[in-house]
């Protein structure tokens, strides 16, 4: 066990996020997300009994968001006719507002399909037990600065 790692990240997400270099991405998937055929050529790696939310939180603690581009955080635009609420995103406001002074302004969101295509390209993949719908979200990897 280490002192201040959140008990969630486990050996094998920590390995991954460090292996991660900077403009890398990854995929944090709701339960619906087709992870094993989109993430190919990705990393996968399976919390299904957790929620995105908490897995969000726990990644933010040791995991720095690219600076040097508008949207380091994106979230997967709801079909145009597809009338789904999406309460969850507020709380991924509050999440990175907490781990990052950008807040909300540094959060896109990209067209369902187009959203497959750059998760297809993600390093890795976390698939979870989420059931919100529209719950996927994506981060790209900045750098460590030292203080």
């Amino acid at each position: 066990m280490l002192k201040g790692i959140p008990k969630l990240l486990s050996p094998d997400l920590l390995k991954v996020l460090c292996e991660m270099g900077h403009a890398d991405k990854i995929v944090i998937s709701d339960g619906n997300f087709p992870a094993a055929s989109v993430g190919r050529n990705a990393i996968i790696v399976r919390l299904d009994g957790h929620g995105v939310p908490e897995i969000l939180d726990a990644i933010l603690t040791v995991f720095p968001l690219d600076t040097y581009v508008e949207h380091p955080v994106n979230l997967m635009e709801v079909m145009k006719g597809d009338h789904v609420e999406t309460p969850i995103w507020d709380t991924y406001k509050e999440i990175l507002k907490k781990h990052d002074g950008r807040g909300e302004t540094m959060i896109g969101h990209i067209e369902r399909f187009a959203f497959y295509e750059e998760a297809a390209k993600a390093y890795a993949i976390v698939t979870t037990g989420e059931s919100a719908l529209y719950a996927n979200i994506m981060l790209q990897k900045g750098v460590v600065k030292d203080a």
